[in-house]
């Protein structure tokens, strides 16, 4: 982990600025500034780094931003060990003792550096390597400090002390590469028929499918796939794409239908209006409305929208994502479609396409068996294991893996409501 390499780092600088201010002839002479200046902007980084942490599986510019954490603290360490062995590497050759040293208020060193008739050219040359090599570590910390603020971290979380956030969910879109999907075969053919059976005559209304299933399952994935699927593309004469999410707004869904039809936003303030335009936009199409991420339980918030899209032309359907079967049965769903788990295989081919990505046959060797362990832990849940896969590529030995799969990530309560997420 980060954390530990910064402790590390933190740890050695301090005891390396100690000792140096004890010397009476230092090696870098002035680098006492340079190494408060590193001192704090660690402490500063190092107090949001369990938040960092826990952020960095769902968000990749944090992971990036810890990668570029970890490779500064990995120079400074490499720095700290030739500072440290230049030292010894003094003492050894005789250069604390006092019969070698020019007295302290003698001395004519009043630059940056040692003058080279204390010292030789050598180790001139080396002092200047090491306060140099210093000040650029710190001049990369101090980039990776100003865009630490950029994410807003919370400063020393822990798991007891996460303080609930307002929903903040991605909004999702019908884009989709299909050539990342895996399994699902069965569910998107089933899908498919049920858009495409053509309406009984007993059937009046807008016939309303459900996608019901856990967060990160693949619902909206599924819905994804149907939306561009080349049939049902030639099927309907507008297709609408609406991410709902938290809260329900009906003002906002109309617009966003509205706009969907039309290719233009529409600046219609009474919900009386837009409703009107909505009846008009759609008057004679067949459409296809997905309605992804549903939560909404009040069927009097639904009603007004609905009775506005259910008199359309004969053909037209409704398609809803939700993890609550409460909310399927509210909205007058016809037909539930219970999204499960993907298999073991499944699960497996997924996360070796991202985790493995570009290594070694014998780095797959080596990981696979901690890597099979990861996989259990995501329960078959596609996004769980597009997330964590993404994470480990970036991951490249047996430790970091092993600190992942132990990590309290896993705990949090946002991977057993249902994982990472802004999906549905």
């Amino acid at each position: 982990m980060v954390d530990a390499i910064v402790s590390v780092v933190l740890e050695q600088l301090i005891s390396m600025a100690v000792e140096e201010s004890k010397e009476q002839m230092k090696l870098v002479t002035g680098a006492g500034k340079e190494v408060k200046k590193l001192t704090c902007n660690l402490r500063a980084i190092q107090a949001v780094l369990n938040d960092a942490d826990q952020r960095q599986v769902k968000e990749e510019g944090v992971r990036l931003w810890l990668d570029q954490l970890k490779d500064a603290s990995c120079d400074m360490e490499d720095v700290l060990d030739e500072w440290n062995t230049a030292r010894q590497k003094r003492k050894i050759q005789g250069f604390n003792d006092e019969n070698s040293l020019v007295p302290q208020q003698k001395k004519v060193c009043c630059s940056f550096f040692p003058a080279t008739s204390c010292f030789g050219f050598k180790r001139l040359v080396l002092s200047r390597d090491i306060a140099l090599k210093i000040k650029q570590i710190n001049e990369t910390l101090d980039d990776i400090a100003r865009q630490k603020d950029m994410f807003d971290f919370d400063v020393n979380v822990s798991k007891s002390t996460i303080i609930e956030k307002p929903d903040q969910r991605v909004q999702t879109t019908s884009v989709v590469d299909e050539s990342e999907i895996f399994g699902r075969e069965y569910e998107k053919n089933e899908l498919i028929s049920k858009l495409l059976r053509e309406q009984s005559h007993e059937q009046n209304g807008l016939p309303i499918i459900s996608l019901v299933g856990l967060g990160g399952i693949g619902k909206t994935t599924l819905a994804q796939l149907a939306y561009n699927n080349d049939e049902v593309v030639r099927n309907f004469d507008k297709r609408m794409w609406v991410c709902v999410s938290k809260p329900f707004d009906e003002f906002r869904i109309a617009r966003a239908i509205i706009e969907a039809v039309t290719g233009s936003a529409s600046n219609l303030i009474e919900f009386q209006s837009l409703i009107l335009c909505v009846q008009e936009c759609i008057a004679g199409k067949k459409f296809l409305l997905i309605l992804d991420d549903m939560w909404n339980e009040e069927y009097n918030k639904w009603e007004p929208l609905y009775h506005c899209l259910k008199y359309n032309f004969k053909g037209s359907k409704i398609l809803i994502t939700t993890r609550n079967e409460t909310v399927a049965k509210i909205m007058g769903s016809i037909d539930m479609i219970s999204i499960k788990q993907l298999s073991e295989n499944e699960c497996w081919s997924m996360f070796k396409k991202l985790a493995f990505f570009d290594r070694s046959n014998e780095k797959r060797e080596r990981l696979e068996k901690i890597g099979r362990k990861i996989v259990g832990k995501c329960k078959g849940l596609p996004l769980a294991i597009r997330t964590i896969g993404s994470l480990l590529r970036s991951k490249g030995t047996e430790q970091e893996w092993q600190n992942i799969f132990e990590s309290e990530m896993w705990e949090l309560e946002e991977i057993e409501r249902g994982l990472l997420a802004p999906f549905c």
